[in-house]
Order: C-alpha cells, then structure tokens, then sequence
C-alpha cells in the first residue's frame, strides 16, 4: 500500500490516470475493515462494464467527498479546468441563460478520474450527450419514510413494475444503496422533461391507488406515509445516483441493479464495495441488458390525462423551479392553514 501523501499512476484504456493520495482512508466504519480511495478506484474497475451502463455519455454532477464520507460534500456541475486532454465534456444550457461544463463519463479512465477527485457515487443526467433536453431514462425513485420497513419499499418495487409492464415499459430495478429502491425505465427521447415528469407522475398515482397503504405520492413530509414515490427526481436537473454507485453512508453500500426475482428478499446492507465484485464476477449486471429496452410514454400520458380530467391536476414542483401551470398552492398544508384568515 502506498503512504498517505504518495500518488500511483493506473494504466487504463490506454491512458495513465493519477490517482493522488491513494491510502487516504474513505470508508473507516466498513464492515470489511477501513476503506482507502484506492479501494474504491479498484471497486469501480471491477464493476466498470455496468457502472458504465448506467452513466457513459451523460452529463454527470460531481458529487464529492475529498476527505471521504465523513468528510465535506460537495455538489459540482462544472469540471474542474485543469484536467486532462482526454477528459471529455458535454455542455448544459439552463433557462437562467447560463451554461455548464458537465463531465461526460466514457470508460473506466474517466470513472477512475472522477473517484480521484472523491467522488463516491456517480449522478448523471436521465440524457444523452448528443441531446441534453430529451431524457432517455424515466426514473423510478422509492424512498420510505423513517417508519417505513424496508419491506414496503420491495413491496411497492414490484406494483411498480406491475403498472410499467401494463403500459409496455420495462423497468430495471436496483437498490439506492440507502433505504430505498429505484427503477430505472429507458425510454424514446421523444418527450422533454416536463413530459417525462408527468408520466412518473401518473404512474406513481396508479401505484398509490393499488397500494395506498403503503405507497404515497404526497410531496409535502408531513402528508407522507409509507414508502414516497419521488416523481420530482424527473424534474430537469435533478439527479439519481446510478447503477453501481457507492453511496456516503458509513458502511459502503451499493445502489446494485438487481432481477426482479430478487427484490422481494433483497438486503441493501450485504451489498457493499467490498461485496458487489465478486457479485459482479459471479452472475454479471442485471441492468446489462436496459439500453436494448427503449419504449413509449405515450400510454402513461394518456393515464395523466385521465387523471387531469378527473380533476388530478400537477402535483408540487421542487421549490426552486418556476410555479407550473395547474400547479397547487406550493406552502404546506399546516402552513397554509396557519396563513388562512
């Protein structure tokens, strides 16, 4: 192992990748024992062909941790200027007028660049390089409240897949590497942000309908219960760790694509850094196969319009985005209570 303040150079895709002080320990609480940062260049080699999967020629935010998780975070949308020639960019334009340099991930020296500069997990953009305002990926995000057992988030994993099948998607799903679940749908980028958010919307609706004890699209903590469905992280410019990120939490979990057959009985806390290669080696990604799935939202946009002609108008925006049209009164209900004459 190298001392605390040496650097290594790692060959990779026929580029030499710097990895600076590669004893620094990131993990110190991982069940398998103290975790350094060339750990974790090391778990994203060998888990390279499906992390790739999930983030190649995307923009990606940067979300660091230079001193490891427990250490200052970091979210970073510009690319540092001083990089390597081969590092390569995509530009994001914001409504705002202004723009930002994004990383745009494309193999296993890329991934390893990034982790050099503490990057624990990876959040691209549900875009592709080549047209940042069309997503190709509707995301599914099951996030149980404190209460919740992690039971409800499997439970409502697999209504969620009941409803993509009946509207023709193909949902892949994967632990978030904290509480939850996620799934991943890829889809035509036929449909801008907007309408990808109303169809994650409209399917998280019917899931609530099915499952309301224990599903709830409610924006606001207080009305929640169960297991969230966060429509909003379709929003344009928001993000979603991938698929095999390794998450800042203290013992290294994984967000691990898994089969449907394996949601029902899956522990998050057994899939970790120091679990997911051998994994990986043994039985391969489960999400290898999600760009050959690429399907149409037009069925989950004829729900929303159902529903907006019952009277189910948009549903809460995140604070910082302009009030939509038909959106509701955005103050939570005990503070509009409070404010009512």
């Amino acid at each position: 192992m190298p001392a605390a303040g040496d650097a290594i150079e790692i060959e990779l895709d026929g580029r030499d990748v710097r990895i600076t002080n590669p004893a620094k320990v990131f993990f110190p609480q991982s069940p398998a024992g103290p975790l350094t940062k060339l750990d974790l260049v090391q778990y994203y080699l060998a888990v390279a062909p499906g992390a790739l999967v999930g983030c190649r020629d995307r923009p990606n935010m940067l979300h660091r941790y230079p001193d490891g998780v427990d250490g200052e975070e970091i979210y970073q949308k510009r690319v540092p200027p001083h990089r390597p020639p081969w590092i390569q960019t995509t530009t994001v334009r914001f409504p705002s007028g202004r723009s930002a340099e994004f990383l745009a991930i494309q193999d296993a020296a890329h991934l390893a660049w990034a982790v050099n500069l503490g990057c624990l997990d990876l959040n691209p953009w549900p875009v592709r390089c080549g047209d940042v305002d069309h997503p190709d990926e509707l995301r599914v995000d099951i996030d149980p409240t404190p209460e919740a057992p992690f039971d409800d988030a499997r439970q409502v994993a697999l209504v969620v897949n009941e409803v993509l099948e009946e509207h023709g998607l193909t949902g892949f799903p994967k632990t978030s590497g904290k509480r939850g679940i996620h799934v991943n749908v890829r889809v035509e980028p036929r449909w801008d942000f907007t309408e990808v958010r109303r169809a994650a919307l409209a399917l998280a609706r019917e899931v609530e309908r099915r499952a309301p004890d224990i599903a709830t699209t409610a924006w606001w903590k207080e009305q929640r219960h169960g297991v969230f469905i966060d429509y909003n992280q379709n929003a344009r410019d928001r993000t979603v760790a991938s698929a095999y990120s390794v998450r800042p939490v203290p013992d290294a979990r994984v967000s691990c694509p898994l089969s449907w057959d394996e949601v029902a009985g899956v522990d998050p806390s057994t899939l970790r850094l120091d679990t997911v290669p051998k994994r990986f080696a043994e039985i391969g990604d489960p999400g290898a196969t999600i760009d050959e799935h690429p399907g149409r939202l037009d069925s989950l946009l004829d729900l929303a319009r159902r529903d907006e002609a019952g009277g189910l108008g948009d549903a809460p925006w995140p604070p910082h985005f302009p009030k939509a049209k038909g959106e509701p009164r955005r103050v939570s209900p005990s503070r509009a209570k409070k404010d009512s004459p």
